[in-house]
């Protein structure tokens, strides 16, 4: 059995939480989450990839296990969440690594790679859009809304995001068995979310998502020039971000893994089992070497 360490670090000013296992040696794998879960959602994932590889899972701040200062206090943005991760990896001594992303993890993880292309080995996109293709307009429309304007209406309809119902809904639409699914998940969200101010800080990122779509362009050359392995594991019922997000990848490189499976958003609930080997033949190939 696989010992799982659940870590914090103080990284510029702010606690994180973090989970960690596998050898420290061995080639590292990042585990970056999105909306509205923690590294929770990498409870079976990190024991399963942890006797080949050094699996870190963080939760990001404001999410999960680690600090959750509120919004008025801290600059709630993807730019500060991904330097926050940045320095993380620094204060662990991780220097390359590959990175797995999903939901917001993956604009947190399109920075990271952005700032640095020499740190990542490769990427492995679970959910995690990079196209403005991979939009489903029947849920992003509320987003837009809000973020064009702020006001009671717009605010009200954004909020149902923040509720049981709709966290529920994240984890089973497009599950064919939604028994496979434990009700844990959801409950186990929702009840971080619900914390005193947590609704501030998901608004705020809520508006700061709007400066994702711009930074495509640069994901693109990036993918084009430094040609990272890359595979998309997708859950093909996702109404978040549909499959036409995953097969995007493909155009800016034609090597991409593209691999859509029976599944969700929360891919990782439904599908453990076939997205593990997948991931472990994509990095069984790579060569981490510097």
């Amino acid at each position: 059995m696989v010992a799982v360490h659940h870590r914090y670090a103080d990284v510029q000013g702010r606690r994180l939480f973090y989970r960690e296992a596998g050898p420290a040696g061995a080639p590292a794998l990042v585990l970056l989450h999105g909306f509205p879960t923690s590294s929770f959602m990498f409870r079976d994932l990190v024991p399963a990839l942890a006797d080949d590889y050094h699996v870190i899972a963080p939760d990001h701040l404001g999410f999960g296990l680690s600090e959750a200062p509120p919004a008025g206090e801290f600059a709630y943005t993807f730019d500060a969440l991904a330097a926050l991760t940045a320095a993380l990896l620094d204060h662990l001594g991780l220097s390359r690594y590959a990175v797995y992303v999903q939901d917001y993890g993956a604009p947190i993880g399109w920075r990271l790679a952005l700032n640095d292309p020499a740190a990542i080995t490769a990427i492995i996109t679970q959910n995690g859009n990079g196209y403005e293709a991979g939009f489903v307009d029947a849920f992003w429309q509320t987003v837009w809304d809000y973020q064009r304007e702020q006001n009671p209406q717009t605010e009200a309809a954004i909020r149902k995001a923040l509720t049981l119902d709709a966290i529920k809904w994240q984890y089973l639409t497009g599950v064919s068995d939604p028994t496979l699914v434990s009700p844990e998940t959801w409950h186990h969200d929702y009840a971080l979310v619900s914390r005193p101010g947590n609704d501030r800080i998901q608004l705020a990122l809520f508006l700061d998502y709007a400066t994702n779509l711009p930074l495509y362009p640069r994901l693109h050359e990036y993918l084009r020039t430094h040609r990272p392995p890359l595979l998309a594991v997708w859950g093909k019922g996702d109404e978040i971000f549909g499959p036409a997000g995953a097969r995007a990848f493909a155009d800016d490189l034609p090597s991409a893994r593209i691999h859509l499976l029976d599944g969700g958003h929360f891919l990782l609930e439904s599908a453990l089992d076939e997205v593990t080997p997948l991931i472990r033949d994509f990095l069984g190939d790579i060569d981490f070497r510097p």
